[in-house]
Formats: structure tokens, C-alpha cells, sequence
């Protein structure tokens, strides 16, 4: 009698614990097991936003060190401009300084050569009146001078 009496204690307790007890530690393990499932799927969702920033952060340095070269190629271009525009610059005025300084050549040459025919003139007059023993009036000879610098 015992133990058909334990039987059915123990049957109650057991039909107790599972009208009355088990479903909220059910419904607790299950609450639990949603949470760490949501954990674990926040975390594969972290996981995959950190690889995406990684990603998006290496794609923008690419981007700078591409726009950093296209800056340096264009600041280099600008340099090689800037350096034929002075090279130009140079060239021209140094072709002006040369040919204001050919056309003074010229003049210092012609008033040379002027000076120089005036002098063999005053000189030829000077022997041509040392041979004529007597004395030669240049204002008289005028032209004939000329005609002689002009020889010259």
C-alpha cells in the first residue's frame, strides 16, 4: 500500500510540476535560448557592419591617396609649365637684350666708320696740303670731301 501510495503522490507531483511548474521554466529556458539566439545574430550582424566599415574605410583611402596623386601629377604639371613659361620668358628677353644690343653694335660701328671717314678725310686733306705746299680751304672742297668719305 506504500508504495501504490508513493506511486500516486509521486504521479500528482509529477502531474503538478508539469500543469504548474514546467511551463514557466520552459517558457524561461525558451525566453533564454531567443535572447542568446538574438545575441549571436547581433553579432554576426556587427561582425558583418565591422567587415562593411572596413571595407567602405579602405575603398575612401584609396580614393585620398588616388585624389592625393592626381593632385601631385597636376601640381607637377603646373611646375613643368611654370618652368617653359620662365624658359620662354628667358628666351624672348634675352633675343631682346641681343638684338638691342646688335642694333647698338650697329650704331657705336656707324658713328665709327663716320668718325674714322672724317678723320682720313681731315688727314688726306692735311697731306694733300703738305704736297700742294700751299694751303686747301676744306669749306670750299666740301663736296669733294664728301665724295672722298663716301669712297672710303
Amino acid at each position: 500500500m506504500t508504495l501504490v501510495g508513493q506511486t500516486i503522490a509521486f504521479a500528482f507531483f509529477v502531474l503538478f510540476c508539469m500543469k504548474y511548474v514546467w511551463p514557466p521554466v520552459v517558457a524561461a529556458m525558451a525566453e533564454r535560448q531567443k535572447k542568446i539566439a538574438d545575441g549571436l545574430e547581433a553579432a554576426d550582424r556587427a561582425g558583418r557592419d565591422l567587415e562593411l566599415a572596413k571595407e567602405k574605410a579602405a575603398e575612401q583611402l584609396r580614393e585620398a591617396k588616388a585624389q592625393a596623386a592626381t593632385i601631385i601629377e597636376q601640381a607637377n604639371k603646373r611646375a613643368g609649365q611654370i618652368v617653359e613659361e620662365a624658359k620662354t620668358q628667358a628666351r624672348e628677353e634675352g633675343d631682346r637684350l641681343k638684338a638691342a644690343a646688335q642694333t647698338e653694335i650697329e650704331q657705336e660701328a656707324n658713328r665709327a666708320r663716320e668718325k674714322l671717314r672724317m678723320d682720313v678725310a681731315r688727314l688726306a686733306v692735311a697731306g694733300a696740303e703738305k704736297v700742294l705746299q700751299k694751303s686747301v680751304d676744306a669749306n670750299a672742297h666740301v663736296d669733294m670731301l664728301v665724295d672722298l668719305a663716301a669712297e672710303l
